[in-house]
Formats: C-alpha cells, structure tokens, sequence
C-alpha cells in the first residue's frame, strides 16, 4: 500500500484560534469531534496495516489465501478514499467559513 495517512493528521496546535469575539463551541463537543476524527484516521491506519499483513503473508505463502487478501486491500482502500472525501468536505467547510464576511 502506497497510501499513507501520517502526513494528514491535523493537531489542535495547527487549527487556527477564533476570532476575537467569536464565540467558540464548548470544549466537550469539540474534544468529541476531534476525538472522532482521531479514531476514524486510527481505523483507516489499522485497515491499511492489516492489508499490508494480509499481502506479506501472501507473498510468503504463510497461509493467507488470495481472496482474504485482496478483500483486505479493497477495504484499506475503501475507508482511505471515504477518509479523503471526509477531509475534503472539512477543507471546503473551514475555506466558506473563512470567507465570510462578519
């Protein structure tokens, strides 16, 4: 697998702070989000691994079959794409709340 999800992890220090006056959402809810999205890039990591587990042992010829293999690639790829469109929908969100006007 070529796809890898180290480079798109977002920490709170990059998120950019609020305006002054802004009001800002409760610090629960906005720990749950990110915590989310945390778990989720955590669930595509675990795919992508396993499906790197599942090829090596393929290739080895240590008792993984074909079709498990191929199975376990199409759902790393499937939640790395899902993952990509999630991120993008968050990008777009974050560009039309910046360039409104207040």
């Amino acid at each position: 697998m070529t796809n890898s999800i180290s480079s798109l992890r977002i920490l709170p220090a990059d998120i950019a702070p609020p305006a002054a006056g802004a009001s800002s959402a409760p610090g629960a809810e906005q720990g749950s989000f990110l915590s989310s999205l945390e778990q989720s890039m955590d669930a595509v990591g675990g795919a992508q691994g396993e499906a790197e587990n599942q090829v090596a042992q393929l290739l080895s010829g240590k008792g993984a079959d074909l079709h498990t293999a191929m199975i376990a690639v199409e759902k790393a790829d499937l939640s790395f794409q899902l993952m990509m469109q999630v991120r993008n929908k968050i990008v777009q969100a974050y560009q039309q709340v910046s360039n409104m006007q207040f």
